[in-house]
């Protein structure tokens, strides 16, 4: 009985992370769920309460899968800045991938400050990552340094996922180019 739920479960994250990375949050709902999964409407909410528990389900399940993605490629890198590279490249390898696609949905929904509040401790790890390169390369707040290179790194997410006239590889190198270098090209 536990494995068949398990099973369940899992299919209906799934379904979630179809449902929106193909339409949005908008498409994130239980009838969409359902019928995904071939489940009475009303058994999705054996499983979930809400949208928002879903959503929370998601990124405790996905986050911490890409994250490691990207930790693992800085892993190998035998300084500050190849680490910070491995950092914006691996993230922005990510965007077509499907619990990616899904965790942008989810930030750009409405969601209660429970799900917020977990994006944004998922959000911190993932910043956690890279303090200590920055300051290795002499920032003096690297802490401060993290959080504007993810913003030019969520920034480059979003053009990329918009289809941009940019082909995403010229996207990736700018980020890089722009997080070692800064605007100087």
């Amino acid at each position: 009985m536990a494995e068949h739920r398990s099973m369940q479960r899992a299919a209906l994250l799934d379904a979630a992370r179809s449902l929106l990375s193909d339409g949005g949050t908008e498409a994130l709902t239980f009838p969409a769920l359902a019928e995904r999964t071939g489940l009475a409407r009303s058994s999705v909410y054996e499983y979930f309460r809400s949208r928002a528990a879903v959503v929370e389900e998601l990124c405790a399940v996905d986050f911490p899968v890409w994250a490691a993605e990207v930790e693992a490629a800085m892993e190998g890198e035998p300084s500050p800045e190849a680490k910070v590279e491995a950092y914006v490249r691996k993230q922005l390898e990510l965007v077509g991938d499907r619990r990616h696609r899904a965790v942008v949905a989810i930030s750009a929904s409405e969601l209660d400050a429970g799900a917020r509040e977990k994006i944004r401790a998922a959000h911190g790890g993932l910043i956690a990552m890279i303090v200590e390169a920055l300051a290795e390369m002499g920032h003096e707040q690297p802490r401060l340094a993290a959080m504007l290179l993810q913003g030019v790194v969520d920034a480059a997410v979003r053009r990329i996922e918009l289809g941009a006239a940019e082909d995403p590889a010229a996207i990736t190198q700018a980020t890089v180019s722009m997080a070692l270098r800064g605007v100087r090209g």
